[in-house]
Formats: C-alpha cells, structure tokens, sequence
C-alpha cells in the first residue's frame, strides 16, 4: 500500500490540492499547507517509491531563493501600476462621461445604449484593466437608465457583465501580464497577440446585440427624443473627422522626408490634437461651429484614447516595457483626474488601499504556488502531467480540446489569477513539447479564463452587478415611475448567451491562430538574406591579418606572395622565449 502510494504521490498530491480548494481555504494558504504537507510525507516515502520521488530535507533550503525571485520580478510591477490607474480612472468620473456621451451616440437606433455599453467597456478594458471597476460603474451608471428605457433586464445586465470581462483580454489585461510570467515569455509579444482577438470578442458581443434588436425589437428600445439632451449632430461630427484626418494625412507627407516610419504617428497625433483643441476653443468661446453632440464626443473621447496610446502604443513601438508602460499611465490618471477636479488625496488613500490589496493577493498565491511547485517537481509531477498530455488522442487538436475542456470547467469553482498559478504551469510544457506557440496558447487560454467571470454561480462579474442593482422596487428619480427590481436569475440567465459567445470565440482562436501569430510580423525569406563582410582596417588586406593569422590564402606556416604595387612585407617579431623569466627592461 505504501510502495503504491509514493510511486503516485503526483496525482494524489493534485488531487488533494483540488478538495483542499472545494473546501473553501484560501487558495495561497491551501499551495503552500498541501505542498509541505506532501512534501514532509514524500521524504519519508522515498526509499519506497522506486526513484519517482526526488525529495530531501536540504531541498527545503531553495525556498527563500524561489520566494525572492518572486519578490524581484520586474514583470509583475505592471500589476500594481495598471491597478491603481484603473481605480483612479473609475474615481474621477470617466465611465460616467463616457456612458452619457455615447449612449446620446447610440441613443436614436434600438440597442442604442447595450451596443455603448459594450463600446465603453472596451475602452476601460484599455484603460483600466479591471473587471471589477468596469463591472461596478457601468452598473451603477447605465442599468438604472436600461431599467428606465424598457430594456429586457437579462439583455441588460447580461451585457453590463459581460463587457466588464473585457478588461481579461484587452490589453493592458491583468491576467495577460500574469500568463506571460508564468509562460517565459514576454508581456508585449502577450499583449500584441490578444488584442485582435479581443476587438473581434467586442464586435462578436455587438452582433449579439444587433441580432436581438432584429429578432426581439421590444426588448432594447431606441431612446425617446425627450431623453437625447445633446441633440442631433452626426453630420457635423463627420465633418470633423474627415477635417482631422485630412490634417493627419497632410501632416504626415510634411513629416515623411525628416521622420520616415514614425511620420504616420506623429501626422495622426497632430489631427487629434488639432481637432481637441478646435473642439475646446468651440465651446469655451461659444462658437458653436461644431454641434453639442460633436463638442462632447470628441472631448470626452480624446483623452482616455491618448492614455490608452501613451501606454499601448509605447508598448508595442517597443518605446517602454510594459511595466514603464502601467507607470506612465498611473501618472496620466492622476493627471485626467486632476483636470476634471476630481483628484483628491481620499481618491489616492482609495486607489493605494485597492491596489495594496490586490498586489498582496498575487504576491502570497504565487508564494503559495512556489511551495506547491517545489513539491509537485520533486515528485515528478510535471512529468506525469506532461505525459498525460501529450498521450491524449488527435495531437495537438485534441490536446488543446482537452486543455480547453478542463480549464472551462475548473474556472466555475477558481477565478483566473488562480488558474494562472496552479494550472498554467502544469500545462506549458506540454503545450511546448507539441510545438504549440506559447503566446497563442496563452492567449486561448485568456479568453477561456474569462468565462470564470460569467460562469454561474460563481461568476465574479455577476457578483459584482449583483451588489449594484436594485433588490427592492424603487421610483425612478427622472421619470417618478416605479422600477421593479432585478432578480439574480435575471443576471444569470442575461450571462448565458455571452457565454456562449465566449466559447465561440475559443474556436475561432483555434481555427484562425493568424489572429494571435501577428505579433511575430512578416516572416522572413532565408533566400533573401545577404551578408556582406566589411573592409575593416588593421586586418591586413584579408581577413584574420590583424589577429596575428596568416591572410586567407597564404601557405600555412609561411606569408602570402607580394601583390603587384603593394610595399614589401614587414619581417615578423621574433617570438619570445618562454623558458626564461619576462624581462621588463
């Protein structure tokens, strides 16, 4: 019975992690108690266990190593910046201003305020990069003017969930710079890889949209005129764009002969700026050239898509890291909220206090996670995973079936920070073994992980909505009419569909992985390579003669014959002898 246990210890070791977990401990305290547990149990059984176990007390002596590379790892400095940015965006008010401006967008067509819902969401998912801040202020924001316009209530609250998990895979995702961590590889190439599949995420959940206000017109009205308070002015808002881009274009051919490839940026940030500052000086001075409507949507739109610029677009230009990156974007919130007169030092003590928080809870998982390791590697458990892995049935289509699978189903009862730190580890050497891209595998495994978010019952996105929309009936502060409530079957059965389209949205990740493999840019051509050796001075008309050999060419052990024109050879030093002490005279 013995002898049968320590030559399983592995399986036995993941399993009893597993129920440690469905009991309810905290997941950093159930790694580190179940890896020393194992790990006291392992030495013991060693002799038993026929080589399978590689375990010994002096091994205990790597964990303060194993905890200081967690301590010195630059990369999850990201993790607190991007944070904080993400709660003092959400304090100084710009999901509000946001949601008012493109709802009055949006607003004339039916669906008009889900598909702002959705579009906003997508903006703080690349501004904020927290689901719960998303999640919380469209809440707050847009549900009780859904509720007020006639919007089914599972369409709304599915929808103001659902966009809020755009912060899992939209860069600057948290969970993105944690899966390039516990990958190897590097955030930038991460987030290079996933942004397209989450554009194509945000345009799959406005089909859903258009799809409903087609099959269910009634459940999605379009705003009444009395509620659009910024009145009609597409036109002029048109007219603007096509002024700002022409204004980038010329920009661009006037930079092009001193700035070559940077010329498209720097053309496109003069029309930006250009049309902000017109739009400012049209309201501040009264001119009223442009439309309200155009006024408000290009000065509430401009400054978080800079800030999502000054931090992406100095990422991928490869101009920062990504953790310089969350830093230049903490300084441009503050810098937001200031503007908008909303900075003050409780906003700070708020936003420090959530991000203090949050960065204790991946430093003491990942600690847990180092103990944990420790163990499982010397029991040779990442050997057992690896080859139940690898030996599944379809190679790499069925392991990524299989991988697909199980991470769905284990993200109902763990959240992703802890599937990034439990599971991801086990299965990328797997992934590596099979030839699979591990940024692409990463990235499929982000979108997977965002269903946690929206899995009943244990979907943290719906907990969140769940703690912002009305229990109880209540007289709509506009209108006076009573709201009845929303029920928390409505929020789960709103999840659903979205779900569903998360799903479709990991096929499709499999089945089209040039969405993801761009990041590596245009292949290269091996036959179109060329290699030209420079005439380097001092190595004596060929190479090696400046290194004491003989020019390529000459006999060996003796000098090259004299070229016509060229001044005779120089006799060579004579050597020194090496028997007799070096003089220095």
């Amino acid at each position: 019975m013995m002898e049968f246990i320590a030559q399983n210890m592995a399986p036995i070791m993941f399993f009893s992690l597993v129920i440690f977990l469905l009991l309810g401990y905290p997941v950093a305290f159930s790694l580190a108690a179940n890896g020393l547990l194992f790990f006291f149990i392992g030495v013991e059984l060693a002799p038993l266990s026929g080589g399978s176990i590689n375990l010994s007390w002096p091994l205990l002596y790597a964990l303060p190593e194993r905890f200081w590379g967690v301590m010195s790892n630059e990369t999850l400095l990201a993790i607190p910046f991007f944070t904080f940015m993400g709660i003092v965006l959400e304090r100084s008010g710009m999901a509000e201003d946001l949601l008012d401006t493109i709802g009055q967008l949006f607003g004339p067509i039916r669906g008009g305020l889900a598909y702002a819902v959705i579009f906003v969401g997508a903006l703080l998912a690349a501004t904020t990069g927290v689901v719960a801040a998303s999640v919380i202020a469209m809440g707050l924001i847009s549900l009780p003017i859904m509720l007020r316009y006639g919007y089914d209530r599972r369409v709304a609250s599915g929808v103001i969930a659902a966009s809020g998990t755009l912060a899992q895979i939209i860069p600057p995702s948290l969970v993105l710079i944690v899966l390039a961590d516990q990958l190897g590889r590097s955030v930038g190439d991460m987030y290079k890889g996933a942004l397209i599949p989450g554009l194509v995420l945000t345009g799959l959940y406005m089909g859903y949209i258009l799809l409903m206000s087609i099959i269910r017109p009634n459940s999605m009205p379009a705003l009444p005129p009395e509620a659009r308070t910024l009145g009609h002015g597409i036109t002029s808002l048109i007219v603007a764009l096509i002024f700002a881009g022409a204004l980038a274009y010329g920009a661009h051919v006037y930079l092009s002969p001193t700035h070559g490839a940077n010329a498209d940026i720097l053309g496109a940030c003069v029309g930006v700026v250009a049309i902000y500052l017109i739009a400012i000086a049209d309201r501040g001075l009264g001119i009223n050239m442009m439309s309200k409507l155009a006024q408000q949507v290009i000065i509430v739109l401009i400054p978080p898509l800079a800030l999502i610029f000054l931090v992406l677009g100095t990422i991928f230009l490869g101009i920062a890291t990504p953790t310089e990156g969350g830093a230049m974007g903490a300084v441009g919130a503050l810098i937001m909220a200031a503007v908008k007169g909303r900075l003050s030092l409780d906003v700070i003590r708020q936003a420090l206090a959530a991000t203090t928080k949050l960065s204790s809870f991946v430093i003491f998982i990942l600690i847990g996670a180092r103990v944990f390791s420790l163990t499982f590697y010397g029991v040779n458990g990442h050997l057992w995973v690896e080859h139940l892995l690898v030996s599944l049935p379809g190679g790499e289509l069925g392991f990524l079936i299989a991988v697909n699978i199980l991470v769905f189903l284990l993200a109902f009862f763990l959240d992703f920070f802890e599937l990034a730190f439990i599971i991801v580890p086990l299965l990328a050497p797997a992934a590596d073994k099979l030839g699979i891209d591990l940024i692409w595998f990463g990235v499929l495994l982000g979108v997977n992980m965002q269903t946690s978010f929206m899995h009943p019952p244990f979907g943290f996105a719906l907990f969140y909505l769940r703690s912002v929309a009305a229990r109880v009936p209540y007289l709509d502060r506009l209108t006076g009419k009573a709201i009845q409530p929303v029920t928390t079957g409505q929020i789960y059965w709103g999840a659903v569909p979205f779900v569903g389209i998360q799903i479709i949205m990991i096929g499709l990740t499999i089945a089209f992985p040039q969405m993801v493999m761009h990041y590596k840019g245009k292949p290269v051509d091996p036959s179109t390579i060329e290699i030209k050796m420079p005439d380097l001075p001092g190595l004596g008309g060929g190479l090696g003669g400046g290194l004491g050999l003989p020019p390529l060419g000459a006999p060996a052990g003796g000098t090259a014959p004299a070229q016509p024109g060229t001044a005779p050879a120089q006799p060579a030093a004579p050597a020194n002898d090496l028997s007799k002490p070096p003089s220095f005279n």
